[in-house]
């Protein structure tokens, strides 16, 4: 008797299943699943030190400059403390950059673990409090107001905090005996407690404002103008392939698709597509594979392989799935941060893009503010890839420091426009890092690949860009999608990347996936176009899409949007 067919997946395919789980059934199976020690190791490590250093940094510094002060009185150790203080401000000019992008990193993952789910948790509660007391209030209005009483509120219980803590941090402790160290350390605690009251007391206020002064996101109107349009392109995402034919996908598991051969259809449509009207880019904004295994990046290359002339005008970026799953099968499963997976992970992501892009995408020369040499050249200059493939095989943690700096220099990367007046595209990582499955998600466009990015656009003046990015870059303008969906898969800093861009707003388009989501709209600004999965969301024999996007040359140096067209995809 035949009571199974293996081909249908059993209960261990949905183990990372967001379509089967709700994220409170999630939550309590890592808390069984959960490697304890290696959480307390990674607490330790990714808060608890940072913090003693942030609340211990100024007393030690007022320790130091104390001492100098006392020798220096008593006419001995000058030249010592000279000294001191020549290879402090060496130590801090060569590796200042470094500290301050780790600065603004910690920044802004402080902001997504707690200031923005704490906030939007709020706002929407409050939002929906709104709405259902008046039902004709516009959502946007009824979002703005509740954006704003929930800065507040947040504000003032971080404020209490801060005061009970405080009501300011300390800085002169003694430190003359051994036994002063555990008094120093306690006070050390507590100034670091006292600066994260501070900053969520500033920030969530900040977040409010931010929110309202980028403006209501709205859908773009679909009186599209007519006209031939000088480029066409195909805009993917979310494809998620997986390693094996009957192979379910991590968050949706049995509930399908499976296998791989939405993707291959798609390709057989665009291949079509290019022959009637040929394509100029065809762009994959991120999660290319599923959870970043070596052989989901073989089926990406071998589908591209098959159509040759597609594979010359595809670019692609990471996504989440492509750099932050540790772990496909176990939500739970924890990366300690000097774990090599991570950077595996990325370099497979770079070995990918060097494969299919490296000849015709450049690096920003953020020193000269210009384009810089290929990715390829990038790459084989200094022993780079060599380095790479060393720590692919031997996992060495001096190499695979350094290819963690690869990977944070090469991004943006710039496909340049082959006109004056041409149009390019920026490809950003708007992945920020994580070493938790159950946290993948979380999304980040630092400062410095903005301004290298601005520094890109600046060069060709006259041209118009598509800037493609992984995360959206604000929720969407209906409520729609679940609480749980709201809260950490948003870009952390996206309003901020919007203030940034609407500065060449009437040139450009942004293009990201990321939640699967169909919405083509604009805020402050800047248009937006969300592609939806060609691949999830729907059963396996149902129909998905993708979009061809059609663009001119406007008035004044603008990129003009013409009628998109939809590309149906057939199920099995």
């Amino acid at each position: 008797m035949i009571f199974s067919d293996p081909r249908d997946g059993d209960l261990e395919d949905d183990a990372s299943s967001t379509v089967s789980k709700t994220l409170l059934g999630h939550a309590a199976g890592m808390l069984v699943e959960i490697s304890f020690p290696k959480l307390a190791l990674a607490i330790f490590s990714l808060i608890v030190l940072p913090a003693l250093t942030v609340g211990a940094a100024p007393i030690a510094l007022a320790w130091y400059l104390r001492t100098v002060a006392d020798k220096i009185s008593v006419g001995f150790h000058l030249s010592f403390g000279l000294l001191v203080l020549a290879v402090a401000l060496f130590v801090a000019w060569y590796w200042g950059l470094r500290a301050l992008r780790f600065v603004e990193q910690s920044f802004w993952n402080l902001g997504a673990t707690l200031v923005q789910p704490l906030y939007t948790a709020i706002r929407e509660l409050i939002g929906r409090a709104i709405e259902a007391a008046s039902p004709d209030r516009r959502y946007a209005a009824a979002r703005a107001s509740a954006g704003v009483i929930a800065g507040v509120l947040i504000a003032l219980g971080a404020a209490a905090v801060a005061w009970a803590l405080g009501p300011l941090p300390r800085f002169v402790v003694p430190l003359a005996a051994p036994q002063d160290v555990w008094p120093a350390a306690e006070v050390a605690l507590r100034n670091a407690a006292w600066a994260v009251a501070a900053y969520v007391m500033v920030a969530a206020p900040a977040w409010a404002l931010a929110e309202t002064w980028a403006g209501t996101p709205r859908d773009l109107p679909k009186d599209w103008p007519e006209g031939t349009p000088r480029w066409c392109v195909a805009h993917l995402s979310d494809i998620h392939l997986v390693s094996t034919r009957y192979g379910f996908r991590l968050e949706c598991g049995r509930d399908g698709p499976r296998g791989n051969g939405r993707f291959l259809r798609a390709m057989d449509l665009l291949e079509a597509e290019h022959a009637a009207r040929p394509l100029d880019w065809i762009l994959i904004t991120g999660d290319i594979t599923d959870a970043a295994r070596s052989e989901e990046f073989v089926a990406f290359d071998e589908a591209m392989a098959a159509h040759p002339a597609l594979r010359e005008r595809t670019l692609i970026i990471p996504g989440n799935h492509d750099v932050n799953i540790v772990d496909r099968a176990n939500p739970a499963r924890l990366e300690l941060p000097i774990a090599p997976g991570g950077t595996l992970r990325r370099l497979r992501m770079l070995a990918a893009m060097a494969t299919l892009q490296g000849g015709r995408v450049h690096l920003v020369d953020r020193g000269a503010k210009r384009l810089g040499p290929t990715l390829d050249d990038y790459l084989a200059a200094d022993g780079r890839a060599a380095m790479l493939a060393r720590f692919m095989d031997r996992g060495r943690l001096r190499d695979g420091h350094d290819a963690s700096a690869v990977w944070d220099a090469i991004f943006p990367l710039v496909a340049p426009p082959t006109e004056p007046d041409g149009l390019g595209v920026l490809l950003l990582d708007s992945n920020g890092r994580t070493h938790f499955s159950f946290t993948n998600a979380l999304g980040i466009v630092d400062a410095t690949q903005m301004h290298a990015a601005e520094a890109a656009m600046r060069q060709f003046p006259a041209a118009r860009w598509l800037v493609c990015l992984h995360h959206h870059l604000v929720e969407y303008p209906r409520p729609g999608a679940k609480l749980a969906d709201r809260i950490g898969t948003a870009l952390v800093n996206g309003h901020w990347v919007v203030w940034r861009l609407r500065r060449q707003a009437q040139r450009l388009v942004a293009l990201h996936g990321h939640r699967h989501y169909d919405w083509m709209g604009e805020c402050g600004g800047v248009r937006i176009l969300s592609a939806p999965s060609p691949v999830m969301g729907a059963k396996d024999p149902e129909a998905r899409w993708f979009w061809l996007h059609g663009f001119a040359p406007g008035e004044g140096g603008a990129l003009e949007m013409l009628a998109p067209r939809r590309v149906v995809v057939p199920g099995e």
